[in-house]
């Protein structure tokens, strides 16, 4: 099996026995670097797949809390050689998937041959780079791929029907659709249409569609559920970390 076809398979097996898949995000190296593989393997025991996020200066995507987050994570020193330092020196004992998600810059200065290799090598089945339009992501695709690690798409509710089955196609692991048009971390709520946007996706992908932006409780994990495989969740367990709650526990009881 790819690397990234593990992430596919994670999230057939949940939704086959009646789950939502959960994939849980949370900030290398917060809120204390010397805890990561610690939280990891915490976030790991419940998180069908785990999306870990790269620090970066400017993550324009993201809301307040996941850029707070960030912030103090390049403020510890966290960058992505220490990602793979951690993962490599962790004995590779965490079984869930995991997916980074990074701006291009970071991806770029470190070399895609060597990025795919090393993520191949430390249990990254795939990236996530919300800043890379599809027309300019052949040459960190096809690295990639030659490595079995993929690059996965994002859809959003404003994506034209063609191009929504085109990413759908190239996309690996799984197809990521945005919730809403805007940035992480919001508190008002997934959008009242949001049933017959995932029930678009999902008809059009033969992938996995796993929805995230504003998914926060158990209730929106399951309003989800009913029209996509997976719920991702991250502002929401970044706020939890940063309290110094238990993040397993608060996972669990969004199933």
């Amino acid at each position: 099996m790819l690397p990234y076809e593990r992430i596919s398979h994670a999230i057939g097996d949940s939704t086959a026995k009646g789950n939502t898949a959960l994939i849980p995000f949370m900030t290398a190296g917060y809120p204390e670097p010397e805890a990561f593989i610690d939280t990891l393997r915490a976030v790991a025991s419940v998180g069908d797949v785990v999306e870990i996020g790269v620090p970066f200066s400017d993550p324009m995507a993201d809301g307040m809390t996941i850029q707070r987050s960030s912030f103090s994570a390049i403020e510890n020193g966290v960058t992505l050689n220490w990602i793979f330092e951690q993962l490599e020196q962790s004995g590779n004992d965490i079984e869930s998937p995991l997916v980074m998600m990074s701006y291009l810059n970071p991806l770029l200065a470190f070399g895609y041959d060597k990025l795919a290799k090393r993520a191949r090598d430390t249990g990254v089945c795939a990236f996530i780079v919300p800043d890379l339009p599809f027309e300019e992501s052949e040459e960190i695709r096809l690295t990639l791929e030659a490595h079995g690690v993929g690059l996965i798409q994002l859809v959003t509710p404003a994506t034209p029907d063609n191009r929504l089955k085109m990413l759908s196609e190239v996309s690996r692991g799984f197809l990521y659709a945005v919730t809403i048009t805007g940035i992480t971390g919001g508190h008002s709520g997934l959008p009242n249409d949001l049933a017959d946007y995932l029930d678009k996706v999902s008809s059009v992908s033969s992938l996995p569609v796993c929805a995230g932006f504003g998914i926060r409780s158990a209730a929106d994990v399951i309003n989800v559920g009913r029209h996509a495989a997976g719920a991702i969740v991250g502002s929401a367990l970044v706020e939890v970390l940063e309290r110094e709650e238990d993040p397993a526990t608060f996972l669990r009881n969004l199933r």
